[in-house]
């Protein structure tokens, strides 16, 4: 069955009580991601022939706003914290003493997200180790190996508000909107405290608070409680224009190059309130867009982007990296940044970065598609086995996370080159780091065989 017919009798067979929109976020905001990242690309090469990659909005900081609608990523773990509450309430149905209901649901929900990931290392850890046993490297070479890995910290992030959605599924089915704020205000102490007091490393514990504050807005959605989205959506705007105007914080919603603060790395109160806007924002218009969601052929187009979604997400960078190879190669000029020689070049480049990202989707698609799975999912077994298993999946998503996030930190270049990342007070490595993804994975998909 080709793909095509495949997401055409996907889109057929969708049941009715199916939410449209949710699938049409968790689409747009990656392919926005991908295109905000091709977009802010500015590749220079220097006499000596080394090659940099830049960020433009550095090169031409008035363009800085467009942050404000391209760092859309608050809208994935938003549709992200739906999705769960969804599956997690699925399992729980079946079986509510189960204590093989987390093993189960991390194994769910995490398959089509590890499964092509682990491709995506190996082949790049294959292909850095072949480079360097034949000595190759230098150049756009050493720019790749370093900077393909770096969205892997999307991943990591997002293992973590999967790990974390039973226990805050709960607070949230307790305290509602309460569970949501305590973790804003918890947010607003960590950034007093660090820009206020002064008080080293707390920022980093807004990596947690941050976004799973917006992953909580999924649970929200997913009970019907987000009645006013046009409140969420000025307040949250508000609140980052005026933390922008009159706090420490940058303009910038993504990381600039040099800049004392970063609202991403770690995630800034800033940022908290920029994804409540775009939360806001992006639910105040889902009428209008579910209905145009009814047609057919929008539905089917819908469809077959969800299936390949992560897949050209964790190989765009390559691609993008690709297209400049083939340039230098031909010799042909880059040229600087923001001129109107670089504008002029751009379209050629986008579209043929979206084109070599289409042909490594169609080699590595199908990566994506989750294996099937025995008992259709239903918790079963001994508790004694269940609680074993619930033990090694917890472990399994927790080498998972920090592997994918020291990897994403030290590159794949950093195989042989002992390059090392501060990973939560201690210093990881590359090996390191690919071990314990392995780990990781194959612990999580043990757990979740013998809790099925």
């Amino acid at each position: 069955m080709t793909a095509s017919v495949s997401a055409s009798a996907l889109a057929a067979a969708t049941p009715s009580s199916r939410d449209r929109y949710v699938d049409l976020l968790r689409v747009a905001s990656l392919g926005t991601v991908v295109l905000g990242h091709w977009l802010m690309a500015a590749v220079t090469t220097g006499g000596d022939g080394r090659v940099e990659v830049g960020n433009l909005l550095a090169v031409e900081p008035r363009l800085q706003i467009l942050t404000w609608a391209l760092q859309i990523m608050p809208v994935f773990f938003f549709v992200g914290g739906f999705s769960h509450a969804l599956s997690y309430r699925s399992l729980r149905r079946k079986d509510p003493e189960a204590a093989s209901v987390y093993p189960a649901f991390l194994r769910a929900r995490l398959q089509r997200l590890l499964r092509p990931t682990m491709v995506f290392i190996g082949v790049w850890g294959a292909a850095a180790v072949l480079l360097h046993l034949g000595g190759q490297g230098g150049g756009l070479l050493d720019v790749a190996l370093r900077l393909v890995a770096q969205p892997l910290w999307f991943i990591g992030i997002y293992l973590a508000m999967v790990a974390f959605t039973p226990p805050l599924l709960r607070l949230h089915e307790k305290y509602g909107w309460g569970a949501f704020g305590g973790l804003v205000a918890a947010a607003a102490a960590v950034d007093v405290l660090r820009f206020a007091l002064g008080v080293p490393y707390v920022e980093f514990l807004n990596f947690a608070f941050v976004w799973l504050a917006i992953h909580q807005l999924g649970f929200l959605r997913a009970d019907g409680m987000l009645t006013r989205p046009y409140l969420l959506a000025g307040a949250g705007l508000a609140g980052a224009a005026l933390l922008v105007a009159y706090g420490p914080y940058p303009l910038s919603m993504v990381g600039m190059p040099g800049e004392k603060v970063s609202n991403m790395a770690p995630p800034t109160f800033a940022l908290l309130c920029h994804g409540v806007w775009l939360v806001g924002a992006v639910e105040w218009v889902r009428g209008p867009v579910t209905r145009r969601l009814e047609r057919p052929k929008v539905w089917r187009a819908v469809v077959a982007a969800n299936g390949i979604s992560m897949t050209a997400f964790l190989w765009h960078l390559t691609a993008m990296l690709g297209v400049y190879g083939v340039l230098l190669t031909l010799d042909t000029s880059l040229p600087a940044p923001a001129t109107g020689a670089w504008w002029a070049q751009l379209p050629l480049r986008l579209a043929a970065a979206a084109v070599l990202t289409a042909v490594l989707v169609a080699a590595f698609r199908g990566f994506e598609r989750p294996a099937a799975r025995g008992g259709q999912g239903r918790p079963v077994g001994p508790a004694s086995r269940a609680g074993y298993a619930g033990i090694a999946a917890a472990l399994g998503v927790t080498l998972c996370l920090l592997g994918v996030l020291g990897l994403s930190m030290v590159g794949f270049g950093g195989l042989f080159e002992g390059r090392t990342a501060l990973l939560i007070a201690v210093q990881v490595t590359a090996p390191v780091a690919v071990g314990m993804t392995l780990a990781g994975w194959l612990l999580v998909e043990r757990a979740g065989r013998g809790a099925s």
